[in-house]
């Protein structure tokens, strides 16, 4: 990735969670069958766990009436913590990753999934970050980065960089999640990277700049 300007005085970074820092796809496709099983409701958790991004709701809605959407959900993530966490590990390079954030200042995690469930996978994988920002998704997650003052977001979804142009911040994007080089660049990504290690690199010239 082509050197950036380091931003002036203490920064705050916001990284993304699924498919950007940890790998929870497994669990994801775990809870999935186990909610199918629950309900007798068919639901392809491997095709459910390649598109993540959005909140789970509208993953539900594919397999779930309307009426039912709300109620599927939060069993989703009730039986989340149990199933899913032992099966999620950590992405390459992302403890190295938040250590070059924290040293330009705070470390933010702003997630579209819930609060606690995102604590859960901070706790239990020693992810260095100074908050989470649960629940926020696209829109939410702008405005986020702009009460926080943030500079950058790191994520791996188009959502993500819409976010990142929303609160008119640098908007990197990694390919380790579902969308490609291409869609994130068509969604505004100031830089595209296919690992974190790229971006630990991006985040230390910050520093030594």
């Amino acid at each position: 990735m082509p050197p950036v300007t380091r931003p002036g005085g203490s920064s705050a970074i916001g990284f993304d969670l699924d498919m950007t820092l940890i790998d929870s796809r497994p669990g994801i496709a775990a809870t999935y069958d186990r909610l199918a099983a629950e309900t007798g409701v068919r639901i392809d958790s491997s095709l459910a766990a390649s598109r993540l991004g959005p909140p789970v709701e509208q993953e539900i809605a594919h397999w779930f009436p309307a009426e039912q959407v709300e109620a599927m959900a939060d069993r989703y993530r009730a039986l989340y913590p149990d199933i899913a966490l032992p099966l999620i590990s950590v992405l390459p390079g992302a403890h190295e990753a938040l250590a070059a954030a924290a040293e330009l200042g705070r470390v933010l995690l702003i997630t579209a999934k819930n609060a606690r469930n995102a604590h859960l996978h901070v706790e239990r994988l020693g992810l260095a970050v100074d908050e989470v920002c649960g629940d926020a998704w696209r829109d939410q997650k702008a405005v986020v980065l702009r009460e926080r003052s943030a500079v950058a977001y790191i994520g791996d979804h188009v959502h993500d960089m819409d976010a990142a142009r929303g609160a008119e911040v640098l908007g990197i994007g990694v390919t380790t999640g579902p969308c490609t080089t291409a869609e994130l660049r068509a969604a505004g990504a100031d830089h595209v990277v296919g690992s974190l290690g790229e971006v630990t690199e991006a985040l230390a010239g910050w520093v030594a700049g």
